[in-house]
């Protein structure tokens, strides 16, 4: 079996305790099965327990109940409104922007990190990769210092 194939998402972890619910196993053979066959990458103990009593209960799907609300910050207009603000201010923080748009600063950092790939360099918000353009501006800007 190849290294990929132990690589299960969660939904197919469930689904694998979903058929061996069905074949009358418990919760510790199930966990000791998939352990053995998964290792590391299998669904914990708790897991297994959990949505081997809700299979047993009847539940059919195979979507996780606990699922949170959608998020609702991340969105293109929103990545938009962020980005507006660092570059019109650098040396901006987590919880300023935050607050000017009224999202937790958790969102804005998912923000800053995920979409716009910008990291806070000695306190100021700078792309984590150069763009070519970002680099011809350094090499010239440099070279004038060096004239100076």
């Amino acid at each position: 079996m190849s290294e990929s194939s132990l690589h299960l998402t969660k939904f197919e972890h469930r689904a694998v305790i979903k058929f061996l619910v069905k074949k009358g196993k418990t919760a510790k053979e199930i966990f000791e099965e998939t352990s053995s066959v998964y290792g590391e990458s299998g669904p914990s103990s708790a897991t297994v327990k959990r949505w081997t009593r809700l299979f047993q209960q009847g539940k059919e799907t195979l979507e996780d109940p606990r699922s949170g609300r959608p998020n609702t910050a991340v969105t293109d207009e929103n990545i938009e409104k962020v980005k507006k603000i660092v570059l019109d201010d650098r040396r901006i923080t987590w919880w300023q922007i935050a607050e000017e748009l009224g999202f937790n600063k958790e969102r804005v950092g998912d923000i800053m990190h995920n979409h716009l790939h910008m990291n806070k360099v000695s306190a100021r918000w700078v792309p984590k990769m150069l763009t070519p353009l970002d680099k011809q501006r350094r090499v010239e800007t440099s070279e004038e210092f060096l004239d100076l």
